[in-house]
C-alpha cells in the first residue's frame, strides 16, 4: 500500500512513506487551502513556489528519519497508551492500554481509504473502536463542541462531538483483519467510514485520518505549566509582563499562511518567576503533549544563551482580538519564538500542548 505525506512540516504531521515530487505540488496547494488558514471558508493565499519547494526537502527528510524511527523502535505495541485528557466526568486524565481498547473494539466499518493511493477505489475493513463509545464509557462535560486528536509525532485533527455521536468515527486498530503496524501508521488510527456516510468526506478530507494517536482532548484544557516542581495556571501567567510576536507560525496546521500576533509570556520570565535560575552553561527542556515533544533522547532544549538573547515565547493568545488558543490550534499553551532567534532548528521549536518546562545543567 502506497501512502504519502499531505503536510510538509517536521513536527507538525508525519505520514510514514515518502511524498513523491509528482504529487507534491498539488498536495500541499490542497493542503494550505483547506488547513493553513485558520479555517477560513476560502483560499485566499498559497504557498510559494520557494516555500513548496523548502517543505518538501523538510517532508523528505522528516519522513526519512520518521520511517527509521518506527521501524528501529524497541517499544511494541502492546505498550502504547492512549491518553482520553480535558473536560471529562473525572477530571483526570484516562489512560487506555491496547489490551482495553481490544475488549471495547466491537465495530467495523468498510471504507475507501484515502491514503491508499496504488488501489484508491478498493474497499478496505477496519476494525475498532468507536469514538463515541469513548464519550459514553468515561463522560465528557455538556460544553465540550469539539475533540481534538493528537498523534505521537504532533499531528492533530478536530471533529465536532455532533458528528462523532452520530457517525462511527473509528480509532482503527485492524485493516483487513490485521495489527496497524507502526510504520503504516498504527497502532491506532483514526478512521472516517466515506463509503457508508459520503457527506462526511467534503467535511472531513484525508488530513482528518490521523496516525499512530496517543491523545484525545476533550474541548480545551485549561493551562496547567509544570516548572520544576511547581503547576503554574493560567492567572498565574497572566500576573507576568505580555509580550507580543508577530510571525508566520510554524504549527501551520489550522493557522494562516500570513504572519499572525502571538501574545504571551517569556520563557525566561516564567523561570524566574518560579523561582529557577538556569546555569550559565545550562538549559531548558520543553517538553509537550506527544511523544516527539517529550522524547528524552531528542529533547527541545534551548540553551541559557539563546533564552536571554532573544523572544522565545509561551503563547497563550492569537490574533488581532488575542483570542485563547484552542486545541484544535495546539493550546492552550504553545511555544513559539521572534523570527530573529537563530536557534539549532527553526519549526522544532514550535511546539505545541505545552505542558512541562525543565531546567538542566
Amino acid at each position: 500500500m502506497n501512502r504519502f505525506l499531505i503536510t510538509p512540516v517536521p513536527g507538525a504531521h508525519k505520514k510514514d512513506k515518502i511524498v513523491s515530487k509528482k504529487t507534491f505540488t498539488s498536495t500541499v496547494l490542497l493542503f494550505a487551502c483547506f488547513n493553513l488558514t485558520a479555517y477560513l471558508s476560502g483560499c485566499n493565499k498559497q504557498p510559494t513556489t520557494d516555500q513548496l519547494q523548502k517543505w518538501q526537502q523538510e517532508a523528505i527528510a522528516r519522513n526519512q528519519e520518521m520511517v527509521a524511527t518506527h521501524q528501529q523502535n524497541p517499544q511494541s505495541n502492546s505498550e502504547w497508551q492512549l491518553k482520553i485528557e480535558g473536560k471529562n466526568s473525572t477530571g483526570q486524565q484516562i489512560q487506555l492500554s491496547l489490551s482495553k481498547l481490544q475488549t471495547l473494539a466491537n465495530t467495523s466499518i468498510q471504507t475507501q481509504e484515502p491514503h491508499n493511493t496504488t488501489t484508491p477505489e478498493a474497499i478496505v475493513s477496519f476494525r475498532g473502536v468507536p469514538v463515541s463509545t469513548l464519550l459514553d464509557e468515561f463522560g465528557v462535560d455538556t460544553d465540550v463542541k469539539e475533540v481534538t486528536f493528537v498523534s505521537y509525532d504532533g499531528y492533530r485533527a478536530t471533529v465536532s462531538i455532533e458528528d462523532l455521536r452520530q457517525y462511527p468515527i473509528l480509532i482503527a486498530l485492524e485493516r483487513n483483519g490485521k495489527e496497524i503496524a507502526r510504520s503504516e501508521g498504527g497502532p491506532l488510527y483514526l478512521v472516517f467510514p466515506y463509503s457508508d456516510f459520503p457527506q462526511l468526506q467534503s467535511k472531513y478530507r484525508e488530513r482528518f485520518w490521523a496516525f499512530y494517536l496517543t491523545n484525545i482532548v476533550l474541548g480545551t484544557e485549561p493551562i496547567q505549566l509544570q516548572v520544576g516542581k511547581r503547576f503554574l495556571d493560567e492567572t498565574f501567567l497572566q500576573q507576568l509582563p505580555q509580550v507580543t510576536i508577530e510571525e508566520a507560525v510554524g504549527y501551520r496546521i489550522g493557522w494562516p499562511v500570513s504572519k499572525t500576533k502571538l501574545q504571551g509570556v517569556l520563557v525566561r520570565d516564567v523561570l524566574a518567576a518560579a523561582g529557577l535560575q538556569i546555569p550559565k552553561n545550562g538549559a531548558v527542556i520543553i517538553q509537550g503533549k506527544s511523544p516527539v515533544y517529550s522524547d528524552a533522547a531528542n529533547p527541545i532544549r534551548i540553551e541559557a544563551s539563546e533564552l536571554n538573547s532573544c523572544d522565545i515565547l509561551l503563547a497563550t493568545h492569537w490574533g488581532e482580538d488575542a483570542q485563547p488558543i484552542p486545541a484544535k490550534m495546539g493550546g492552550p499553551l504553545t511555544l513559539a519564538l521572534a523570527s530573529d532567534c537563530h536557534i539549532q532548528s527553526d519549526n522544532n521549536f514550535w511546539v505545541t500542548f505545552v505542558e512541562k518546562l525543565e531546567v538542566t545543567p
